[in-house]
This record gives structure tokens, sequence and C-alpha cells, in this order.
């Protein structure tokens, strides 16, 4: 960062790319259509000619950086905000700049090798979010269906995937950061779960393709009814109070994923540890990963309270970030949903 000569703050467009916006406010005054056609992510948009009237969207506990197309408005710009006693931050060059420092910067790698689905996916987004429109990503990866679920996911995301090819048993694909989210991506595209069964093999695809969902963008929601409600119990033991058959009901059923079986060839409990074992010996997520990935990306839980009271089930039984609902609740969420399963 450098001082001009007017006493104003000012970053090159290389610097701005690599800075960090956590805490801070782009300004952009460039024209509404400019900005549609190649915008910035999580910028204000408020163009040159009514910066007067649009001045007070600004708050003044952030670092301001001002961009417009060229560089030459901006300098104008950030000069008015710091004497205002803005903390603001010219970008030199403007959005022209910006786009060919982003153009020359060297591609993103990822490293998705060994990775078992969701994995790549998931690995996938997770990076993209730190980049800027237009920024170039090569990506390897070892799983089959990554050929096909990384041209997916870019089609559904608004990427755009450039080469994807297959050598040596490793799968390259080079991708480049689209300008703004794809069109499918823009509501009424949520996951809802009715997750219904209380067996193991049922519930790991459940939370399989949930997180491959919420990779894609999208707002998840998972309904645990009636045997589901099993998998969101503590494995300890909790101190509550309950009627005879309550207890009874419950020391009948599985406490936690720890202890559930299988849907078919469970052999006495042998069935499900055998297939724990196999999908560790194929780095394959757990069950108690996969979960643990869902609610860190977002994915929401919901225990049908109707359920709890049949069951016995109380509240302080369940684990931590589980919500309380009711039909309502996961009718509400279906309505956003263009899919629903019941598992």
């Amino acid at each position: 960062m450098s001082e001009l000569e007017t006493g104003i703050k000012s970053i090159s467009a290389g610097e701005f790319l690599n800075v960090g916006r956590e805490g801070a406010t782009v300004l952009d005054l460039r024209e509404p259509e400019e900005v549609l056609i190649k915008g910035l992510d999580g910028a204000v948009n408020i163009p040159f000619s009514r910066i007067a009237e649009g001045l007070y969207r600004l708050p003044k506990d952030r670092t301001v950086y001002v961009i417009c197309r060229t560089g030459e408005l901006s300098e104008e710009v950030t000069e008015i905000l710091a004497d205002r006693g803005y903390d603001a931050v010219n970008v030199e060059g403007g959005y022209e700049a910006f786009e060919a420092a982003v153009k020359a910067a060297g591609p993103v790698f990822i490293d998705a090798k060994g990775l078992k689905c969701p994995g790549p996916i998931v690995r996938v987004a997770d990076r993209m979010k730190e980049l800027r429109p237009g920024q170039r990503v090569k990506v390897e990866a070892t799983e089959d269906a990554f050929f096909s679920d990384i041209k997916v996911w870019c089609d559904r995301t608004g990427n755009r995937l450039t080469e994807i090819k297959l050598t040596d048993g490793v799968i390259r694909a080079e991708i480049v950061k689209g300008e703004a989210p794809g069109a499918a991506a823009a509501g009424g595209n949520d996951k809802t779960f009715v997750v219904f069964s209380g067996d193991l093999d049922k519930t790991i695809a459940a939370f399989i393709m949930a997180n491959g969902a919420a990779a894609m963008g999208r707002r998840v929601t998972m309904f645990f009814t009636f045997w589901g409600l099993n998998i969101l119990r503590k494995k300890e033991k909790a101190a509550v109070k309950k009627p005879f058959i309550e207890k009874l009901f419950g020391a009948m059923m599985p406490r936690g994923t720890g202890k559930l079986g299988l849907s078919r060839m469970n052999m006495g409990g042998m069935g499900a540890k055998m297939i724990r074992k196999i999908m560790k010996d194929k780095g394959i997520s757990s069950l108690e990963e996969l979960m643990e990935q869902a609610v860190g990306h977002g994915v929401r839980l919901v225990a049908c309270q109707m359920s709890m009271d049949v069951m016995g089930i109380r509240r302080e039984e369940l684990i931590d970030g589980v919500e309380l609902g009711g039909a309502a609740t996961f009718l509400g969420a279906g309505e956003q949903s263009d899919m629903s399963l019941f598992i």
C-alpha cells in the first residue's frame, strides 16, 4: 500500500487481488450494467453519478476499498471519503487493472487425490469460495466419479470447466471461477431430506448427498423422524427423568451413530463393523466425519418434535446443533426445494 501526492491511500490491483477483505467494504463505482456483466464478489455498487446520495450506505468502522473502471474516478471518491473520516483506499488502475492481474496470476492448485465422494467436490467448493472471479484453478483427483461430478458441479455453480482429462489414473481438471453464481443457484434449488430410517448404510448415503448439495451452494435441511432420531442421540446417557415405558423404549433403541446397524446383513452388528472398516481402509469419511462436515457447511439438522414425544426422546439427549421442528418446518423447507428425498 502506498500514499499518493494527494495524501490518500492507494493499493495496486495485484495487491487488491490478494488482500483479505474480511471486515472491509469494497465500493464499486461502475455503472450497474458494467457490474452485471463483470461483478466483484461482495462489493457495494454505488455508481459515480449517484455517489453523493449513496455514501450513507458505507459503514465508517470498516476499511473501504474504492474501485472504478480505470482508476480515475476512484481516486477522487477516495479523497472525499478520507475527508469524511473514512479509512479509504484507492485501487490503482480500477477494474481493468484488476482483471489483468487476475489473468496474470498463476492457477491455484487443489490436491484432491485419495479423497472419496463427496470429499473432492467439497474441497474444490471450499477453496473456490476464497478466490476471485476469473481466477484459474487446477484440480487433481483419483476417484473415478469426479470426472462426472466436476462437470455437473461447474455447470450448476456458474464456474467454467476449461479442460478435463484422465492420465495415469489421475483426473486433471482446469476451472475458471465464474463472474457470478449460476442461475440454478439462485433460489428454489434447496434440498430437503426426510431421514426416517436409523440404518447405518442409509444414513451414510443421506449425509453424502447432503454434503454434495452443500458443496454446490444449496441450502440443505435434514428432517429426522421416528427411527432416524437415533442418529442424533448422544452416545452418553443423559440424566433426564422418564416414565418407565419411555426408559424401556430408549434402552431398546441405539444411542447415537456408533450403535447403528445395517439394513441388510447386519449379522448382530458385525456387518456394521465390517462396513466401517472397509470405509476406513478405502479412505472414505466415516458417518461421524460426514455429519461434522455437514454441520460445518451449514446443513440444517431438524428433529421432529412429535416423533420425539412418541419415542420418549428428550432434547437433552440430542447432539449439539439440532433444531426442533414439526410438519410446518419440513413443508416450509420443502416448498423452497426442487428435491425432497425420503430415506
